[in-house]
Formats: C-alpha cells, sequence, structure tokens
C-alpha cells in the first residue's frame, strides 16, 4: 500500500482551485485534493444541476494531469447522484475519482460505485469519526467494501472532523478507528484527515498578531508515534486554513459581508493570525502593516519560498500587486503558504 503524501480538504470554490493551481509543481504532484461541493438544499433542481455541473468542471480542469477526490459530504441524493453524473460526462479527460461513505444514502453509494467502476480509477471511501470511535461503524463500512468488484480499487479516507483544544484524544481516537478499518480491504491507500483552525472572530484580533496552536498537528504527531505496522503507510490530511465546519455552509449570495478579514501564517506549531480589513479610508495602511508584521516573524521563510510569502511581501511593500486583497485572494494566499508548507513539512 502506497499513498499521497498530503490531502488537504478543499472547498470547490474558486479561490482554493486557483490556490491548487499556483502551487510550485513539485510541490503539487506530492497533494492530492479532497474536494468539496457546498451543500444547496432547496435548491431549483435545474439550478442544482447547473451549478453542480459547473463546480465540477471547473475543479477538473486543474485535475488532468494529477489525481484527486471529489465530494459532496453534506448533499443530498439528488446532489450525489448529479456529482456522479458530472464527473461520469468528464469522462477520462479528469483523474478526479468519486468518494462515498458508510453513512451516505444508499442510491448515491451506489452511483458512486459504479462510476468508479466503469472509470476505472478507484473510490475514496470517507468515514467518518467526528467523537469518539464507535466500533458499530466497522460492520457499515465492511458492508460498502463487501459491494466492491475485485479489481476496484478503494482509498481510506479517516475523517476526524475537527481536533481542536477540547479534543486531545484525536490522535488516539485515530488509531482505534484504523485498528477497525484497515483489515477490511487491501487499501490502496489511506489517509488521516483532520481540523485544527479555529473559528476566529474579530476581538480575538485586537491586540495585533495572535497564534493558534496547530491541534491537527500535534494529533497527527501522536498518531505516527504509534508502533503500528501500517503507520508508515499513512497519509496526512488537514482542512487547512479555514475550520473544518467551513465546508458544511451554504454559498453565500457574495453581497455584504463583514468589513474585516484575516490574513493567515503556518508555522511549524501555529497559525499565525493577523486582521486585515475588507473596506474603509485605513483599509491598505491597515492591510499593509499586517503584512509587515508577519513577515517580522522569526518563522517567516522569505519570498522565494512560495507564492504565498511572495505576495506578502509586496502586500507589505506595495510592490507587484494590486491593492491589498480581499476575503478571496487572503483565502487562496493562505492556502498556497499553509499547503506548501505542509507538504515540504512532511518530506523533511
Amino acid at each position: 500500500m502506497s499513498g499521497p503524501l498530503y490531502v488537504p480538504v478543499l472547498p470547490a470554490r474558486p479561490h482554493a482551485v486557483s490556490a491548487y493551481r499556483q502551487l510550485n509543481p513539485a510541490v503539487q504532484r506530492a497533494v492530492v485534493p479532497l474536494w468539496n461541493l457546498p451543500p444547496r438544499h432547496g435548491t431549483d433542481p435545474e439550478q442544482l444541476a447547473a451549478r453542480t455541473r459547473g463546480d465540477v468542471r471547473a475543479v477538473s480542469r486543474v485535475h488532468r494531469h494529477h489525481p484527486g477526490w471529489i465530494d459532496t459530504p453534506f448533499g443530498d441524493e439528488p446532489q450525489l447522484r448529479l456529482l456522479a453524473s458530472a464527473l461520469s460526462e468528464l469522462g477520462r479527460s479528469t483523474l478526479l475519482r468519486p468518494v462515498t461513505g458508510p453513512d451516505r444514502p444508499e442510491a448515491g453509494q451506489a452511483a458512486a460505485l459504479e462510476l468508479a467502476r466503469r472509470k476505472g480509477i478507484g473510490i475514496g471511501i470517507r468515514v467518518a469519526v467526528p467523537g469518539e470511535w464507535d466500533g458499530a461503524t466497522t460492520h457499515t463500512v465492511r458492508e460498502l467494501v463487501a459491494r466492491l468488484d475485485a479489481a476496484d480499487e478503494a482509498d481510506l479516507l479517516l475523517d476526524l472532523g475537527e481536533v481542536l483544544g477540547d479534543r486531545p484524544d484525536g490522535g488516539k481516537e485515530a488509531l482505534r478507528a484504523l485498528d477497525s478499518l484497515m483489515p477490511l480491504a487491501p487499501w490502496r491507500s489511506a489517509a488521516v484527515l483532520s481540523g485544527g483552525f479555529p473559528a476566529v472572530t474579530a476581538v480575538m484580533l485586537e491586540q495585533g498578531l495572535r497564534s493558534e496552536p496547530r491541534t491537527d498537528w500535534h494529533a497527527w504527531r501522536v498518531l505516527t508515534a504509534s508502533t503500528r505496522g501500517y503507520v508508515p503507510w499513512l497519509g496526512y490530511g488537514d482542512y487547512g486554513i479555514q475550520p473544518a465546519r467551513a465546508i458544511g455552509r451554504e454559498p453565500s449570495s457574495g453581497r455584504g459581508g463583514p468589513a474585516w478579514g484575516v490574513l493567515r501564517y503556518t508555522t511549524a506549531e501555529s497559525f499565525v493570525l493577523g486582521k486585515v480589513l475588507a473596506r474603509g479610508e485605513d483599509r491598505a495602511a491597515v492591510n499593509r502593516a499586517t503584512a509587515r508584521q508577519l513577515l517580522e516573524l522569526p518563522d517567516f521563510r522569505g519570498a522565494a519560498a512560495g507564492a504565498g510569502e511572495s505576495w506578502l511581501r509586496d502586500c507589505a511593500h506595495g510592490h507587484g500587486v494590486t491593492g491589498t486583497g480581499n476575503a478571496a485572494v487572503w483565502l487562496r494566499v493562505g492556502n498556497i503558504q499553509h499547503m506548501t508548507y505542509v507538504a515540504r513539512s512532511l518530506r523533511a
């Protein structure tokens, strides 16, 4: 069994697609994203079909040469079927793999399994562990795996969801789950996914830069300290620079929004957060000052480290950028910097 070095859990949104596209080629080869379509409950059927196909096509364009998974974890049965249909329409022009899980509607499972079988590129089995491991899940996963054909290749995506400071046993929970799940199939690969990025409020940032612990990374280190035989084969996955719950949000209208935002910088142990302004007369001055503070961090790796760092340098000094960004730009830059740093850390 072998698999990807790093599995970032990304929303199928333009800022994340652009971030993946702009990764250094060597980093991009080490990254196999799990893309998540947003839920669209109550959407008119024709609009749902059009938007689902649009989301899938946007992601597929950056996966003509590198594999990835695509899922709609909060979608209902119609959206699950539409995702499978959209992937089927793309044929072999994309290397995106479908995903299903033991908690999905049966019709959605059947559509994903049939698609994986026809395309011949395998399927991701996403198993959610939002709290303590429930041994009953082993039975439901076994039943799902039993529906695979002998030639089908399956990837185990163990999804812990949020692993914040109030969940210190996340790594141990992952081990308990893996002890039960790893023997169920000759998995092509296995990855453990978790989210440690906090929900950020304006109050948190009033005193300048703020550091929040990378609790997902801490859980990973607990897991990899184990002597289980499967541990060296595991891939690391995280929800990056947004809270894990963000992928479950319905798409916004794009109008309005808060008057402030966040610049993010990932270090070995922390997410460093700085407040920026989305509007107002002081916007440019405040945003450039925050970027300069990030450049002054002892852990700042220099503008040559990647496109994330070079954007921060240009923003700080007013070189080569138009304005000082907006919410989508700040997310794109944060994703590039985070994915680049994590991939290189895992290789070290």
